[in-house]
This record gives C-alpha cells, sequence and structure tokens, in this order.
C-alpha cells in the first residue's frame, strides 16, 4: 500500500515537474494512436477525426488538476461540438476501473478512452497531467498545454476558436 502511494507520488512528481510547451511538438502530425472506451466497447482511432479540430486531453485519477479540467473540458464540449470539436479524454491509468471510478465522480460529457499500455501517451510524448493537444483539421499538433490553472480557460477557448475558424 505505501509502495503504491510513494510510487503514484514519484511518477506526479516527475509528470508535473515540467510546465514548458516545447516547440518541437507544435505541427508534427498526430501520431498512430488506436484507443478503446474505458468499458473495452468502441474503439477509437485519433486519425477518424481529421477534419475535425481534436482536443486531446491526458488524464489519470489521481491527478487533483484532472479532476478540476473536467467541468470546463463539458463546458467546451457543449459549446463548440456542433461546429467540429471532437474532445477526447486519454486516461493513463494501468487500472481502468480506477479510471471509472474517476468518470463516477467526475461526469464527462465528451468522449473517454483508456490508454493503459501508454502508447498513445508515449507517442504524444506526455510529460505531465493533464497534458492537452490541440489538433488541427488536419491532423496536425498546433498546441500542447500542460497542467490545468483555471485562469488560462480563456487561452485554450480562444486557440479552439481559432482552429475551427480556419
Amino acid at each position: 500500500m505505501i509502495a503504491r502511494i510513494l510510487t503514484r507520488f514519484g511518477i506526479f512528481l516527475t509528470l508535473t515537474a515540467a510546465f514548458t510547451v516545447y516547440a518541437e511538438d507544435i505541427n508534427k502530425p498526430l501520431p498512430a494512436c488506436v484507443l478503446s472506451t474505458l468499458n473495452g466497447g468502441q474503439t477509437y482511432d485519433l486519425q477518424q477525426f481529421k477534419g475535425k479540430v481534436v482536443y486531446v486531453d491526458f488524464w489519470a485519477s489521481w491527478c487533483g488538476s484532472c479532476a478540476k479540467s473536467f467541468p470546463y473540458l463539458n463546458v467546451l464540449n457543449d459549446t463548440y461540438k456542433d461546429k467540429g470539436l471532437q474532445i477526447i479524454g486519454i486516461n493513463v491509468d494501468e487500472n481502468v476501473d480506477d479510471a471509472k471510478a474517476f468518470i463516477e465522480s467526475h461526469p464527462a460529457q465528451f468522449s473517454v478512452a483508456a490508454d493503459a499500455s501508454k502508447q498513445c501517451a508515449t507517442g504524444f510524448g506526455v510529460e505531465a497531467m493533464p497534458s492537452t493537444f490541440l489538433i488541427d483539421k488536419k491532423g496536425i499538433i498546433r498546441y500542447v498545454h500542460l497542467g490545468f490553472r483555471a485562469g488560462e480557460t480563456q487561452d485554450l477557448e480562444d486557440k479552439v476558436a481559432q482552429l475551427l475558424a480556419e
């Protein structure tokens, strides 16, 4: 039990240590990424969303900032889903039951998928929880944001609106 807590804390410190957006992440094509829903049903291939602006949000059940981001993502989804925005929350917990419990407490009104193997997180170069990647209609990463702070939501929304207008 203590080892598990210490491991999670160590991962948390490692992932949240970097809040700098690196220029090399911008203007790269969307990495290959196939995911399944938390219940193992529907699969998502992120390539299927070309033609839409995609807000990819990597999150974990143990991440306090992730819990704070879900109400914002629900509002963003409600505001822009009919204008061409696709939000997909990608959970990186090794145990999908942890993710399911999180969703029960923090309902998502957007698509949620599991990445327990970290295949997609590795492809995107995820460094913090949560990590946001805005993908344009052509499948190119146009913006990366690490962490979640309420004071930065307007900037994120402005970036979404800008990409939708292109």
